[in-house]
């Protein structure tokens, strides 16, 4: 398949890129500037200049594709719900060039949109469209387009990870390296669901090739890492000590981050690992942690 890619130059795509290459597709990627396209053409990819914030290129590129991967995000959290109304109308412009045809559409939520109840995992049956979450507006836009007869699936993202970047945790490194000490609230016993990115990568391959219109995969390798965990393991790297905020004093120590530092993000994967037949194997997150380079220079 020619598969139209954006986010093809950002963290997850880059590695999105050789894992389709290697399954035979041809990647044409949205890239915006000409960094970017040397990038792209080095992977092994083909360039469509465009841009995010332009649905025009979005259209384009979709329309000259026999599939669509769109896991392009601002990840600018300061701008979080402006940068999810962003995602919808980025949605919205590719389903528009998919409308009447089969080709597929895999786009990009978070898993704690699949929460049911509170202190249960996250699973793929289940969407809450009343969803405090911003991001809440991918999915609906997603379900907007399924019901117009576009091919669309949704790959939820927990935290991504290698030895560079862990998703949310990248800025709650920053975040300890200012404030001079790792902080998680409470006792710390809220969980992140976790994924390594190679892992995270394949699933958006299956999800292109085999998903079926509608389906919600989890890219989940480790149902839920403990808060304290991930900040004991960060503070060894830093060499900081821990502490523990209540509630009130996240707001202030956090920041924006405040918001997602106390949710309890556990997801499951059983139902995407079963219809999928995915099996995550790369390294959890506290192993990437404690391999990682904390150098200023390497985390920045």
């Amino acid at each position: 398949m020619r598969v139209f890619l954006t986010g093809a130059t950002g963290f997850i795509g880059s590695h999105i890129v050789p894992e389709l290459i290697a399954a035979g597709h041809d990647v044409l990627g949205l890239a915006r500037s000409d960094a970017r396209a040397r990038a792209l053409v080095a992977a092994g990819a083909s360039v469509h200049r465009g841009d995010l914030e332009d649905p025009d290129t979005l259209r384009a590129g979709a329309r000259d594709a026999d599939a669509v991967i769109h896991a392009a995000f601002d990840h600018d959290f300061s701008n979080f719900a402006a940068n999810c109304d962003k995602d919808r109308r980025a949605i919205e412009a590719l389903g528009a060039a998919l409308a009447g045809s089969d080709r597929p559409l895999v786009i990009t939520s978070g898993v704690g949109i699949g929460a049911s109840e509170p202190g249960r995992p996250a699973t793929e049956d289940a969407f809450d469209a009343n969803h405090p979450t911003p991001r809440v507006a991918s999915e609906l836009a997603g379900r907007a387009m399924l019901d117009a007869g576009v091919n669309v699936s949704v790959v939820r993202l927990p935290q991504v990870h290698d030895t560079r970047k862990q998703g949310l945790i990248t800025p709650y490194i920053e975040l300890a390296r200012t404030k001079g000490s790792v902080a998680y609230v409470g006792q710390g016993r809220n969980r992140w669901s976790a994924a390594h990115v190679s892992d995270v990568a394949k699933l958006y391959r299956l999800a292109v090739e085999a998903g079926r219109a509608g389906a919600r995969y989890h890219a989940v390798g480790e149902e839920g890492v403990a808060a304290r965990d991930i900040a004991e393991a960060v503070a060894e790297g830093l060499g900081l000590p821990v502490v523990s905020l209540s509630p009130d004093e996240a707001k202030a120590h956090f920041g924006w981050l405040a918001m997602f530092v106390g949710l309890d993000l556990a997801a499951s994967s059983a139902l995407t690992r079963e219809t999928l037949d995915w099996r995550p194997t790369g390294p959890g997150l506290i192993e990437d942690l404690e391999a990682m380079d904390y150098s200023s220079a390497a985390a920045a």
